[in-house]
């Protein structure tokens, strides 16, 4: 309570607000990716990445009362030096592709008129399955099994949350840096193993291709998440190149609209991207780009690998985020 009055008070002194001005202009992309009214009821799956309804709607009027929402493709256009931006820009984006998307975050969105981005991975969509760390973040939390095997031989106490947690987490580290049937191939193998497997009805928590196109019918962006949800840094030059390209051709076939946007995956391991997987983006077609990297989009930036800031859970959280990181002070 004491640390949150003196965030406060500290908000009211405008000393932040002055510090934003000197550091210029920028523009804040914030990452979002599911929104639902119960987030604990799909927390063995998708974990911590989901914001209940209310605090979303309560951070989006927020943001439309103390900031300057504005669509994604300003922004590239701002850091390439081809326009400017209003003070205390910010961009709404989200990842994945949950039917959450359309049917909640749309509907808030549009009301106090928020333009959003939204990027889909695109194997998720089409075969109506969970990305692949939810699937295992639920086998390795459901299973019956006290202890597991990895393919190192390691053996993993599963007996204890604590247990779960790293040999997941561990997992993630080593199928990230796969991609199509080779990854969907060990996640399966994986689900066989624990004798834990998502519900295949879970699938309905991903989005349609027509849920996908009401998106831009309604004026927000729909961009790429690759297809198969890897880390893109890890992957060879090739692996990464289909991820891109294929992505972008098939969304294109079902939205017959160029897609120029993406967003890059960061399921486990750091970084998300490097310098040739940038100048693969730009080859495919890409416009603008976005990473998990922390921070604000300035002139001259790379649009190929912009910062985004975390949202929070709350609304007072996420000003204070904001807040610093407009000051330069990303948190």
């Amino acid at each position: 309570m004491i640390k949150n009055l003196a965030k406060r008070a500290l908000l009211d002194t405008g000393v932040l607000r002055l510090a934003a001005k000197l550091h210029g202009k920028a523009a804040a992309i914030l990452m979002y990716h599911s929104v639902l009214e119960d987030p604990d009821r799909e927390e063995d799956s998708l974990g911590g990445i989901i914001h209940s309804r209310e605090a979303f709607q309560g951070q989006m009027e927020m943001l439309a009362k103390k900031f300057r929402p504005i669509p994604l493709h300003e922004v590239g256009r701002f850091v390439k030096g081809e326009a400017d931006l209003p003070e205390r820009a910010v961009v709404v984006t989200f990842d994945d592709g949950y039917t959450d998307n359309y049917q909640i975050a749309m509907p808030i969105l549009d009301r106090v008129g928020i333009p959003a981005t939204f990027y889909v991975t695109v194997d998720c969509v089409e075969n109506r399955r969970l990305p692949w760390p939810s699937r295992l973040r639920f086998s390795f939390r459901t299973t019956a099994k006290k202890s597991w095997s990895d393919e190192s031989g390691t053996v993993w106490n599963l007996e204890s949350d604590q247990g779960r947690e790293q040999a997941y987490l561990k997992t993630c580290d080593r199928v990230c840096q796969l991609s199509g049937t080779a990854l969907e191939n060990v996640v399966r193998s994986i689900e066989a193993e624990l004798d834990a497997k998502l519900p295949d009805d879970r699938g309905r928590l991903m989005m349609t291709w027509e849920q996908i196109r009401g998106l831009a019918r309604n004026g927000h962006i729909v961009g790429s998440h690759t297809m198969t949800h890897p880390n893109l840094a890890f992957l060879s030059i090739e692996e990464a190149r289909c991820e891109l390209v294929q992505s972008k051709t098939r969304m294109e076939q079902h939205l017959e609209t160029p897609v120029e946007h993406f967003s890059y995956p960061c399921p486990a391991l750091f970084p998300n991207w490097t310098e040739q997987t940038t100048a693969e983006s730009r080859k495919a077609g890409y416009q603008t780009a976005v990473t998990t990297s922390n921070g604000v989009a300035r002139k001259q930036d790379n649009p190929l690998c912009l910062k985004r800031v975390r949202p929070t859970k709350s609304v007072d959280g996420l000003r204070w985020n904001l807040e610093n990181a407009f000051a330069g002070r990303a948190r």
